[in-house]
């Protein structure tokens, strides 16, 4: 189309990793990645560490539960995938769980979350991911 110009969001697509053990929470999560702003889309879903490791190299940005169906291995997978250049954020009902001084770990959300928050962080890790000023949204505890 002649004169089209596509927007910064347009241009690279965040590839969104989903490590959820509650099938309709992940359903909702990829529901709100897909229709967001932030130019993402959902590569997979895991609910134990092997999946999410397996997963984790084709992905930019992951949303990490920390008790899974392997039990409490969210932090050391969170840990594992920012050391790949992942930008994680944590949501859980127990954020006390997630190290705020471990490198690569942009936040958590506490959950229950509000999709609206949900799609804010994710903006808020495509920015970080362009290096380009973002607002912390509310709701997400941020880190670093």
């Amino acid at each position: 189309m002649p004169g089209y110009v596509q927007s910064e969001w347009q241009k690279t697509t965040q590839h969104v990793l989903i490590v959820e053990d509650e099938l309709l929470i992940a359903l909702d999560l990829e529901d709100i990645v897909s229709h967001s702003e932030a130019g993402a889309e959902v590569i997979g879903y895991a609910n134990r560490m092997p999946e999410a490791l397996r997963l984790g190299h084709a992905a930019d940005i992951a949303f990490v539960d920390v008790n899974l169906a392997d039990g409490p291995t969210g932090p050391e997978i969170g840990r594992r995938l920012a050391k790949a250049g992942v930008s994680v954020i944590f949501m859980t009902a127990n954020p006390e769980a997630v190290d705020p001084d471990e490198p690569g770990i942009l936040g958590v959300l506490t959950k229950p979350v509000r999709a609206d928050c949900v799609e804010q962080a994710l903006v808020y890790a495509a920015a970080k991911r362009r290096q380009k000023l973002a607002v912390v949204p509310n709701g997400l505890r941020a880190f670093g």
